[in-house]
């Protein structure tokens, strides 16, 4: 080979080299939002209470044009809330609170809404790189999986596997209403819902310092099956 076309190789691996750095560093950078929502927690909050109310009074009505919406968000996404609720298939965030649009609301399930890593990881993912202002944490009237934690707590009823762990995680919630007065296991939902959205706040500084900051507010909340109201308890 000549020496002309060594140079010109080594300066095409040289250039090629630079590049790929180049596009490593960016590889290894988190992948920020395009846009952020400029909705304040407060006004988060206001708006959930508002759909809920549409929600009740006329369902039929929270309907919205998904083709366009597809459209308009497909690039990104700026969610205005972040909801952790129960995988229970009757608790539909984005219908429950009033028909909520695609890119609107930033969602994690899982049974009895607790918080385990990947949750608390993707409500991370959703305040601090998605700037969403507001978290709900929404336990709802008769969560299987509350009740299966209250037959742990006053039955000592044994689960297995990976449901076992699951259950776990709610039964010091129904332990810590046992004898209470009132419905055991309704008592349960809200205690749950209180634990995990404090959960939140103690295990991941990233939402913590966002709170302290007043960017992020925490709540939690109960979603009643028979009525369709979303009660804020905090």
């Amino acid at each position: 080979m000549c020496m002309q076309c060594a140079n010109v190789g080594r300066r095409g691996f040289l250039s090629l080299s630079a590049a790929g750095l180049v596009g490593a560093a960016f590889a290894t950078r988190p992948a920020f939002a395009a846009s952020t929502t400029t909705m304040s927690p407060d006004d988060a909050l206001a708006k959930l209470r508002a759909g809920n109310l549409r929600f009740m009074s006329a369902a039929e009505e929270c309907v919205r044009d998904l083709g366009k919406q597809r459209a308009a968000v497909a690039q990104s996404q700026a969610p205005w809330a972040t909801i952790l609720t129960c995988s229970d298939s009757r608790v539909t965030p984005e219908l429950i609170f009033g028909g909520v649009g695609l890119g609107e609301l930033f969602v994690a399930r899982n049974a009895g809404n607790t918080a385990d890593t990947a949750t608390l990881g993707t409500i991370e993912y959703g305040a601090e790189h998605l700037g969403s202002p507001l978290v709900v944490v929404l336990g709802h009237e008769r969560c299987g999986a509350v009740s299966a934690a209250c037959e742990v707590a006053e039955k000592k009823a044994k689960f297995q596997g990976s449901m076992k762990q699951m259950i776990d995680e709610i039964v010091p919630a129904a332990i810590a209403m046992r004898g209470r007065d009132g419905d055991f296991i309704d008592n349960t939902v809200r205690e749950n819902a209180k634990r995990t959205a404090n959960k939140i706040l103690i295990k991941s500084k990233v939402v913590a310092n966002l709170r302290a900051a007043g960017k992020v507010k925490v709540v939690y909340a109960r979603y009643d099956l028979d009525s369709g109201a979303v009660e804020f308890l905090s």
